[in-house]
């Protein structure tokens, strides 16, 4: 039954004239080791906890030179790459997250493209797959739905593959360049860090995933873990259901990946023209205009396995300011941040090492909203919580302190003064301000 699926997936696909042959190839492959059933199943007790030389601290790794030609020849070794990530429509936008505004009416994209100019300043494209029309398993273009709805790109785990069919990593390779690094385009602290390519270089890792130590709210996410003499990533979705607990706690999984990633372009070279880099295969069942689609998408730090002396770098929260919601982008567009070339930075006058617990009501979930409800950000150096629901609108230089509840009733406008001061209070109506 899996042969006849795939043999007549694999004529309409041929029929395809929007992808390459190699697009074609890859998303066969794919799609034959999904029917193949060939999910490698994780025994729980072959897990260990990564020790320091496989999970290595920051702090240990050694300064990198303070040479300014050293360091030059270190930076002419790397690549940056950004994933642009999905689209933002989980905060009401239509185009790519990395086109929004951030700061100062800089988007993501401009933040990483001045990053980058200062750095070389200072020291001198993915696949798409079709999707799957679930019922019937032919591709959806096949089916007539040629424009972008017919379309998926394959998850980061292509980027591989993509590299090098697209004529980049030879490029990379001719350049002299050594090293890329891989972050998401709305991870604002993914910035280059010579410390760390520092040492990839001296020890010649051909993979390094950056980790950082979990919070309550990354519970979900992936970890790394010692398994069978190899460094692994572990996801939730491997997890036995008898386990999820324990690995959703804190104690014993106490990091997770920040898909910081820095891969070694000669060993990406070896393994994709080895056709060696077997991810786990994730499923992604949708619903597009009515009907159901299947999408299978791979993830580029489940890669790790594959790579030699790979190992992980538990780097401090501040490499992890990923914007996912608006409530993220109201604490990096606050005075909790400061911008230098391209380069967000904490604010030191905040003492506390967490940033603050924002939970915004459904007003404020899509971008414009949001930014239409404040006439300014307010100030939140000195805030702990903050949990706004209802039809609340901010006024200009507002600060807000400690614990604020605001909550406007329902068929209530409860608009909050210019030059407001709010410190440990619920609000419920204006007689509270």
């Amino acid at each position: 039954m899996a042969d006849e699926k795939l043999a007549k997936l694999r004529e309409a696909v041929a029929g395809l004239s929007q992808i390459s042959d190699n697009e074609k190839s890859g998303f066969i492959s794919l799609v034959a080791r999904y029917l193949s059933g060939e999910e490698e199943h994780v025994e729980w007790a072959k897990i260990h906890t990564p020790t320091d030389e496989v999970v290595v601290p920051y702090d240990a790794l050694e300064a990198p030179p303070e040479d300014m030609e050293e360091t030059k020849k270190l930076l002419n070794k790397l690549a940056v790459l950004k994933l642009n990530g999905g689209l933002g429509t989980t905060m009401g936008c239509t185009g790519p997250k990395s086109v929004i505004e951030v700061r100062n009416g800089f988007t993501f994209l401009d933040l990483i493209v001045i990053q980058i100019e200062s750095l070389n300043k200072k020291y001198g494209s993915n696949s798409q797959y079709p999707r799957v029309v679930a019922d019937e398993f032919l591709p959806w273009p096949s089916k007539g739905k040629t424009c972008k709805d017919g379309w998926y790109p394959p998850g980061h785990g292509d980027i591989f593959p993509s590299l090098m069919n697209s004529g980049k990593l030879d490029l990379l390779l001719s350049q002299g360049k050594e090293y890329v690094f891989i972050a998401n385009s709305d991870n604002l602290g993914a910035i280059v860090d010579m410390k760390i390519l520092n040492h990839l270089i001296h020890k010649q890792n051909e993979y390094c995933m950056e980790v950082t130590p979990k919070t309550l709210a990354d519970v979900k996410g992936g970890t790394l873990i010692s398994y069978e003499d190899k460094v692994q990533l572990l996801e939730i979705a491997q997890v036995p259901d008898a386990h999820v607990n324990e690995f959703k706690s804190i104690e014993k999984f106490k990091i997770f990946n920040t898909n910081n990633l820095w891969v070694n372009l000669k060993a990406i070279k070896r393994l994709v023209e080895a056709d060696a880099l077997k991810m786990e295969i994730i499923p992604n069942p949708k619903e597009v205009d009515g009907v159901k689609v299947l999408q299978l998408e791979t993830a580029a730090g489940a890669a790790i396995r594959f790579f030699d002396h790979a190992i992980g770098i538990n780097v401090p929260r501040s490499r992890f300011l990923p914007v996912k919601a608006t409530s993220d982008l109201q604490l990096v567009q606050s005075d909790l941040y400061t911008l230098v070339d391209g380069f967000v930075t904490r604010n030191p006058a905040r003492t506390n090492p967490s940033n603050p617990s924002i939970e915004l009501g459904p007003e404020f979930k899509k971008v414009g909203c949001f930014l239409g409800r404040f006439k300014s950000i307010p100030s939140i150096v000195e805030l702990d919580t903050l949990k706004v629901s209802g039809d609340v609108w901010f006024g200009s230089s507002i600060t807000l302190k400690g614990k604020v509840t605001i909550t406007a009733q329902p068929g209530v406008k409860l608009e909050i003064p210019d030059g407001a001061v709010i410190e440990n209070k619920d609000i419920n109506g204006p007689e509270d301000l």
